[in-house]
């Protein structure tokens, strides 16, 4: 370790105390309150973060109590108790692919901007903060690879994926959906990440013309997040596309598998406040709270998901910064999904997303 290492480590830890302090205070000077906010969480290792890194400091901060429960999907839940007329819920997490509909229907309230402080605007870029939505963390499906194998000089692109006389081996790739492996097989046949959506129908042609390739390649096509680094532990790939989040688990584990920014596909998951919730006022200075640097860190920490607000970087592990989507060098590299795209419907009334989906399944099946 350097000495400007230590130093800047030193600093560090000596402000984390007025850090603490100017969160507390500024939770307490303006989103102190009492009651409760009910707030949907997905269950599993994401509510434990959630609970631990947020709700519990919230609560201290501002004697708000958090109500948290918990289901596979939100939005379901949510269009059912609009539909009854009965919202049980003050805040839920939706798919950027789901919000146009459920914006359209009226089911969120405006976010209120007014209870952010200066810092978490600034660090939050306006392209993520909507009017009735807030993104609560961007998730990422990249190529990684066996550092074991390559060392250092591992592929560098969706390219160098295809290239298996360069970098021999067997290959992985994730079954369930189509978006990710089109996009991928677009960039590796030369196509610019700007002109990557939309995925018209010439384009999806490209794409599965090119995925014809590497088919014989995919030694498996895997399904639950878990498994494509493991199966890179097993040496039973040499490189897959894989979930940002399970692939920096495994490394701070100790696993020896490389992050390729280069490319990696990145959607966004929301917070939003449901209209004709018992506490919307609640709600709302429970995402201003989470949406400070210092919180924000804290969840990136504990769940793996990096929320938007950039600033966080500063008090984050110098060693987790650099496997980030949010780290300004690998933002540069990824390709932001167009979800408003793949829920925009075709003239035969089906999303782009299922038609991609029909297209993808009917090319698996060959």
């Amino acid at each position: 370790m350097s000495r400007r290492t230590l130093l800047r480590a030193a600093t560090a830890a000596m402000a984390i105390p007025a850090i603490a302090w100017a969160t507390t205070a500024f939770a307490q000077d303006k989103l102190s309150g009492k009651g409760e906010v009910v707030v949907y969480s997905p269950g599993g290792s994401l509510t434990q973060a959630l609970r631990k890194s947020v709700f519990e400091p919230f609560t201290k901060a501002t004697g708000i109590t958090v109500v948290d429960v918990t289901a596979d999907f939100a939005e379901p839940q949510v269009k059912a108790m609009n539909q009854a007329g009965r919202v049980d819920w003050d805040t839920a997490f939706v798919q950027a692919q789901n919000y146009p509909d459920m914006h359209a229907a009226g089911m969120f309230v405006p976010i209120d901007y007014s209870l952010w402080d200066d810092e978490s605007l600034k660090g939050v870029p306006e392209a993520n903060r909507l009017n009735d939505a807030v993104v609560m963390y961007g998730s990422a499906m990249l190529l990684a690879y066996d550092e074991r194998v390559f060392g250092a000089n591992g592929p560098k692109s969706w390219a160098d994926f295809w290239d298996v006389k360069a970098y021999p081996g067997p290959r992985g790739l994730y079954a369930p959906a189509a978006k990710h492996n089109l996009e991928f097989a677009l960039m590796a046949d030369g196509v610019a990440k700007s002109d990557i959506w939309p995925l018209t129908d010439d384009k999806i042609d490209r794409a599965l013309k090119k995925l014809d390739e590497i088919k014989p390649h995919v030694t498996k096509w895997w399904t639950a997040g878990g498994e494509a680094p493991q199966l890179l532990l097993n040496r039973e790939f040499v490189m897959t596309n894989a979930f940002d989040g399970r692939v920096i688990a495994a490394i701070n584990q100790g696993a020896k598998i490389r992050m390729v920014w280069e490319g990696a596909h990145v959607n966004y998951t929301y917070w939003t406040v449901l209209k004709g919730g018992p506490n919307n006022a609640n709600a709302q200075k429970l995402i201003a709270f989470i949406n400070k640097a210092t919180i924000a860190s804290g969840f990136t920490q504990a769940s793996g998901f990096p929320g938007p607000n950039r600033n966080q970087l500063q008090h984050l592990p110098s060693n987790l910064v650099p496997l980030l989507s949010i780290s300004p060098e690998n933002a540069s590299k990824v390709v932001i999904e167009d979800s408003a795209w793949l829920a925009a419907k075709r003239p035969d009334g089906k999303t782009n997303l299922d038609h991609i989906q029909e297209r993808w399944l009917a090319w698996r099946a060959k």
